[in-house]
């Protein structure tokens, strides 16, 4: 302001004494500087996409030229309308407009580059996880209703409107929103720290304390489904899933899930060969992996019968009823082939007769 100050006082006299003459080049100044401010962002912008692999920066540059330059007209038209002195009584209710149409221009580049950001990072959400294809209109929604009530703050400051009131009025409002929507804004809240947190996500086999199991379809801002063995969709609040035991079945290194098929034996059997033809039971079945090999423990001692474990694995959860029904069929033929005996509960009862 003191360059513009000395510029005014010393210079601009020696062009003209006539003010409405020097307004009107304050104004002829403002408009090349605004020119020579966007062609010099432009050039930037042309520099730095050709540096740059990321449109990020190109985008930006893009947006920033306009707001930028109407800034410096602005600012430019309010300097030329105090040097004219014609306004000073309305000076007042023009620097209250030009700050508004100031901060529209701005609102729209803000807002702008914000959905941009939002979709850059939807399509890349390994960066930002919460930011995926099906929230982006949340956050959107979210950064329009922020951007607007910024913008709308400062209009009423522009205008000299205390905000102090609406402030305290809105507080309210929204208090009373949040007692009235409690459940919904509870499952959104945990709709956004399932998505950050990612414990599950679409594809996976989850199993929930209360016993559904199934595969994820679909993770929303406010629920969560999962399609059942039945082909049956269960949808099930996010505030819920957040605060219940969810075990992932498909996470992890790998998605092979470990079968485990119990049977037990006769006491006096013989323990290799009960070992053998469980193996050779496996074999029989084609959607067990090799890899990790099946293995077979000798857990218990019960009461009629030795209890053995086929361990074995498949290429994935869904595969699991599926392969314990034909290895359950493998183990119980294979051990009539060779002679094994599955026992079954059997008691002695013995009648006697009292004499009276």
């Amino acid at each position: 302001m003191e360059l513009f100050d000395k510029f005014v006082q010393e210079y601009l006299p020696l062009i003209s004494e006539d003010r409405l003459i020097q307004a009107s080049l304050i104004f002829l100044l403002a408009a090349i500087f605004s020119k020579t401010a966007k062609s010099i962002i432009h050039r930037i912008q042309i520099h730095a996409a050709g540096r740059t692999s990321n449109p990020f920066d190109d985008h930006m540059f893009g947006i920033l030229k306009r707001p930028v330059g109407i800034t410096i007209l602005l600012i430019g038209t309010y300097l030329a309308v105090v040097r004219s002195q014609l306004f000073n009584e309305q000076l007042a209710l023009i620097e209250s407009l030009l700050v508004t149409v100031g901060v529209f221009f701005w609102l729209s580049c803000v807002l702008n580059g914000a959905r941009f950001i939002l979709r850059h990072l939807s399509r890349n959400n390994t960066k930002v996880k919460v930011v995926q294809q099906h929230t982006l209109p949340l956050f959107e929604n979210l950064a329009v209703i922020i951007l607007y009530g910024a913008a709308i703050y400062f209009i009423f400051v522009a205008w000299d409107i205390d905000v102090s009131a609406w402030i305290a009025s809105a507080g309210i409002l929204g208090l009373a929103l949040s007692f009235a929507a409690k459940d919904t804004l509870a499952n959104l809240f945990a709709g956004v720290f399932i998505l950050a947190d990612t414990p599950y996500k679409i594809g996976d086999f989850i199993v929930l304390d209360s016993g559904e199991r199934g595969m994820v379809t679909h993770i929303g801002i406010r629920s969560t489904r999962i399609l059942t063995r039945d082909d049956v969709e269960v949808t099930i609040p996010n505030a819920i899933m957040g605060n219940t035991k969810v075990t992932n079945e498909t996470a992890g290194p790998s998605s092979k899930y470990r079968i485990r098929i119990q049977v037990g034996v006769a006491y006096g059997s013989d323990i290799p060969q009960v070992r053998a033809a469980l193996l050779a039971a496996v074999k029989q079945v084609n959607n067990v992996e090799k890899t990790p090999e099946p293995r077979v423990r000798f857990r218990t001692f019960a009461d009629s019968s030795l209890n053995f474990e086929l361990l074995c694995w498949v290429g994935e959860p869904v595969l699991r009823g599926s392969v314990s029904d034909l290895l359950n069929e493998a183990v119980y033929n294979e051990f009539n082939r060779q002679g094994i005996q599955i026992p079954f509960p059997q008691r002695d009862v013995n009648l006697r007769q009292i004499s009276e």
